[in-house]
């Protein structure tokens, strides 16, 4: 597996990209934690959309007890009379196995809303969901993706070999 490490330029480029395939207008966006919320805010910033909700979805850690039908549990999601007969961008930054975009399109219909799924990469190959797809996507890869945002540790660790400053 390859991987990429995106720079914030490629991450404008990429959700630029995004914001030109998305069926305009939405009634609000609904940013996935931890992924969707930089893409989401620069999308609601370039929309100039002020209604900006989010959701926070986990899944079981313990590898014994996840199963591809494991129970998702919403730690915070917006109310249904903020969804409800309401159109919804739901942003992330990563289609991967698909359980945490399909679990909050589901709940968003459930509660009489309108989802339309925008990630900047979709892991086809990877998906649980073979016969679904996100609506809105830039790139189709399985490459492991590094997003500027994300923690470094010490397996992801990259030191300046240059001064910031001369």
């Amino acid at each position: 597996m390859k991987h990429v490490y995106l720079s914030w330029s490629e991450l404008e480029e990429l959700v630029s990209q995004l914001i030109f395939k998305l069926n305009t207008p939405y009634d609000a966006i609904l940013s996935i934690t931890r992924g969707g919320i930089i893409p989401g805010g620069m999308i609601a910033e370039a929309l100039k959309m002020k209604e900006v909700l989010t959701a926070a979805v986990l899944f079981p850690e313990n590898p014994s007890q996840r199963t591809t039908l494991s129970w998702p549990r919403f730690v915070q999601f917006p109310s249904d009379d903020r969804l409800r007969d309401r159109k919804i961008l739901v942003v992330d930054n990563l289609w991967y196995r698909g359980r945490t975009v399909m679990a909050v399109k589901g709940r968003i219909e459930i509660a009489g809303g309108y989802p339309e799924i925008a990630v900047l990469h979709w892991k086809k190959e990877s998906s649980v969901f073979t016969e679904d797809e996100p609506e809105h996507y830039v790139q189709v890869t399985e490459d492991f993706i590094h997003y500027p945002w994300q923690r470094i540790d010490d397996s992801d660790y990259r030191v300046r070999t240059e001064p910031i400053y001369s």
